[in-house]
């Protein structure tokens, strides 16, 4: 049996309703207990102003790490704990205050290191991107086929790609007066692509 294959992409977007906050904590000191121990305090008040902000928000506590530091004469001077949290909040305007809020209470003792708008239900946009890709993998067979005074027959396999996850459209970051963050009107991309083969008849 005679065979085409093809690969479809499609894409879908949708408005990002919630966001993800990662920062780290961070404490030096002259001995690793004493970075250790500043740095579990500082993620106590890092949690805390959490649970201010939004008591419901989802944390999470991933990375900890703790190494000697130098000076610029490559000398010994002391140590770094870091510790990193990621918290999902129900909305951008929420991820805004929580990032004012721990940069008030923890000043230099934090690093923002990433805040991303992000969809909540994936599952509704992915579906949309995926029939597109499937539509996209039928139309090129199609014509492909055509080329070759073959007609498409039916699907052999598929085999999917997956999501090569979200891609900001439209998206704005602005800094304020307190340190509020304003994305404006965000939209996230989820691409799909699909490997499909089709059995070939030839053409009357």
């Amino acid at each position: 049996m005679r065979t085409l294959t093809v690969v479809g992409r499609g894409s879908a977007s949708a408005p990002a309703d919630v966001a993800d906050v990662r920062v780290a904590v961070v404490h030096q000191a002259a001995s690793v207990t004493a970075a250790v121990a500043g740095v579990d305090e500082a993620g106590r008040q890092a949690r805390a102003v959490v649970a201010e902000v939004d008591p419901d928000a989802a944390l999470s506590q991933t990375d900890f790490s703790v190494w000697p530091r130098h000076d610029h004469q490559g000398l010994p001077s002391g140590y770094e704990a870091r510790h990193s949290l990621s918290v999902r909040c129900p909305d951008l305007a929420t991820a805004g205050r929580l990032v004012t809020a721990l940069a008030e209470r923890l000043d230099e003792r934090l690093v923002v290191e990433q805040v991303t708008p992000a969809i909540a239900d994936r599952g509704p946009v992915e579906d949309e991107a995926r029939a597109a890709a499937f539509e996209d993998a039928t139309r090129r067979a199609t014509h492909v086929a055509g080329l070759a005074d073959d007609v498409l027959g039916q699907v052999q396999s598929i085999v999917e790609g997956g999501p090569t996850g979200p891609v900001p459209l439209h998206e704005t970051a602005t800094a304020k007066a307190g340190m509020d963050l304003s994305f404006g009107d965000s939209r996230l991309t989820v691409a799909v692509s699909l490997t499909v083969t089709f059995a070939l008849a030839s053409g009357e």
